[in-house]
């Protein structure tokens, strides 16, 4: 069995759905050009139901849309907080969520860029190479308001950024050219019904299981 780390700590086993994908209901993906995704998001300042409810809420839809990670913008919600389901280079699996996420500054000896494949849900399709540094260390809080580090390397570490990226209001096509960047949006306007589709199909197996 691959190891897998449960917010940031090993865990002997888990489940192929984290639990609170079964309690949580799908929620539209926003997309790129939405107003909430192009802007910085509120702290998050109320632990309770609330929000342990989006959290259920977001892990589903995260399934569902088949993505590693998604922040609350993504379901349009103004809020500082990501989750994730993400293997790293390793095949090690982390799971978890992050509340008020800050990605730490690295010095430039621990910096190595890898400059891979990467995709976002809020650009249904695309897939283009973006630069990111191939180790990542994310500080934040739990759905209780508990101190979190969380640390990740190669493409969990990729996640962590983008997902970081998304709180402070940039998607990853910011960090593209701007020939890149329309690239990126003509393979989302060509692919989008596809995935859409798919996404459907995802909501409705997962609701009969």
């Amino acid at each position: 069995m691959p190891s897998v780390f449960l917010q940031g700590r090993h865990t002997a086993s888990y489940p192929s759905l984290a639990p609170e994908a079964r309690r949580g209901s799908v929620r539209r993906v926003t997309e790129v050009g939405e107003e909430v995704l192009h802007r910085p998001c509120r702290d998050v300042t109320e632990f309770g139901p609330d929000l342990a409810a989006l959290i259920d809420d977001m892990f589903r839809t995260m399934y569902i849309a088949e993505g590693a990670g998604l922040a609350a913008n993504q379901v349009g919600v103004d809020l500082r907080l990501f989750v994730y389901d993400c293997p790293d280079d390793d095949g090690v699996r982390h799971v978890g969520h992050i509340v008020n996420p800050v990605l730490e500054p690295l010095a430039p000896a621990a910096r190595r860029l890898l400059d891979e494949d990467e995709g976002c849900l809020s650009v249904p399709g695309a897939v283009m190479a973006v630069p990111r540094p191939d180790r990542a260390v994310v500080r934040g809080l739990d759905r209780n308001g508990e101190p979190l580090r969380i640390e990740g390397t190669g493409y969990f570490a990729r996640c962590l950024a983008h997902e970081t990226d998304h709180v402070n209001g940039r998607v990853y096509l910011d960090r593209l050219s701007a020939r890149d960047r329309k690239r990126a949006l003509r393979q989302s306007a060509d692919r989008r019904d596809e995935v859409l589709a798919r996404r459907a199909a995802n909501a409705a197996a997962l609701g009969a299981a």
